[in-house]
C-alpha cells in the first residue's frame, strides 16, 4: 500500500471516487496508485498533490536510483513534445546502447558496479519515450569527437555507431546531426544542453555539470540557450550527410 497517499487521502476526506473526479481519471486508476510501486503520470501527480495539499514527492516517493537533481528533468522529458539535444562529449543518453551506457558509468571507476547497473537500467527505461505511439521528436547534434572517442572499446563504439544509423533510418521522429571536426570555435564548446518544448507553449532546458545537473526555466536564460542551440545546429552537417559520416566512422571501429 502507498501509505503516504492513503493517509493524505484520509486526512483530506477523499475517496478513490472523489479524488478521481477532481483529478480527471477513473476511480480504478486511483486505486492502482494506492498499490506499491504504481506511480501516476507527472501531470496526475501534480494534480493529486494540489487536491491533497501535499508535496508530490511525499505522496509518490521515487524509489528509483535517479539522483535527486535529475528527477525534475525526467518528468519534463516525459511531457516533452520535442527535444533538442547538443552533446560535445558523449552520445545523448536517449540514443545510447546498453554497452555504451555501461562503459560510461563504469569506465572512470567512480560508480560502484551495482549502482552502475541500476543507472544503466534507468537510462534504457528513459529511452522508451521514443517508442511511444506519439513520441516526442528528437533532434540530436553531436560533435564529431564524440564519434571518435573509444568509450568501451572498438566493439562497443561500432555497435553504438550502427545503432545511431539504424535509429535514424527507422525512426522518422529522430534526427542526428554531426558538427564536423573542421568547425572552428562555436557555442557548443561551452558545454552540453538539452531543450524540451512543452505544451503552453513553453521551453525548459537542462544543463549538466561535473557534480550535478540543473533544470532551467527562466525566460532570459532560455532565450540565451536557444541562441546557443541555433549556433550548434547551424554548424552541423545536414541530416543525410551526418548519417553517412556516422556510417563511415562505424567502419573504422574494427
Amino acid at each position: 500500500m502507498n501509505e503516504p497517499l492513503r493517509l493524505a487521502m484520509s486526512a483530506a476526506g477523499e475517496t478513490c471516487e472523489s479524488l478521481a473526479e477532481k483529478v480527471g481519471v477513473d476511480a480504478k486508476t486511483v486505486g492502482r496508485w494506492l498499490s506499491p510501486g504504481r506511480v501516476p503520470h507527472p501531470r496526475h501527480r501534480r494534480a493529486v498533490a494540489r487536491v491533497l495539499q501535499k508535496d508530490a514527492m511525499e505522496l509518490f516517493p521515487d524509489r528509483r536510483r535517479d539522483t535527486p537533481w535529475f528527477r525534475p528533468w525526467r518528468e519534463v522529458e516525459q511531457e516533452a513534445l520535442a527535444l533538442r539535444n547538443f552533446q560535445p562529449l558523449v552520445v545523448p543518453g536517449l540514443l545510447q546502447t546498453e554497452a555504451y551506457a555501461r562503459a560510461l558509468f563504469t569506465g572512470a571507476g567512480l560508480v560502484p558496479r551495482a549502482d552502475a547497473e541500476s543507472k544503466v537500467k534507468g537510462r534504457l527505461e528513459r529511452q522508451l519515450i521514443l517508442a511511444r505511439p506519439h513520441p516526442p521528436t528528437l533532434t540530436a547534434v553531436v560533435d564529431e569527437s564524440v564519434l571518435r572517442r573509444a568509450v568501451g572499446g572498438p566493439a562497443v563504439m561500432r555497435q553504438q555507431m550502427l545503432h545511431l544509423v539504424e535509429v535514424s533510418a527507422e525512426c522518422p521522429h529522430v534526427r542526428v546531426h554531426v558538427v564536423p571536426s573542421t568547425a572552428e570555435a562555436y557555442a557548443g564548446l561551452n558545454g552540453p544542453l538539452v531543450l524540451a518544448d512543452l505544451k503552453g507553449p513553453r521551453v525548459v532546458a537542462h544543463l549538466d555539470f561535473q557534480l550535478a545537473g540543473h533544470t532551467v526555466s527562466d525566460e532570459a536564460d532560455i532565450s540565451r540557450l536557444v541562441s546557443s542551440w541555433e549556433s550548434c545546429r547551424s554548424e552541423a552537417l545536414p541530416y543525410r550527410q551526418s548519417v553517412e559520416l556516422i556510417r563511415e566512422l562505424a567502419e573504422t571501429w574494427n
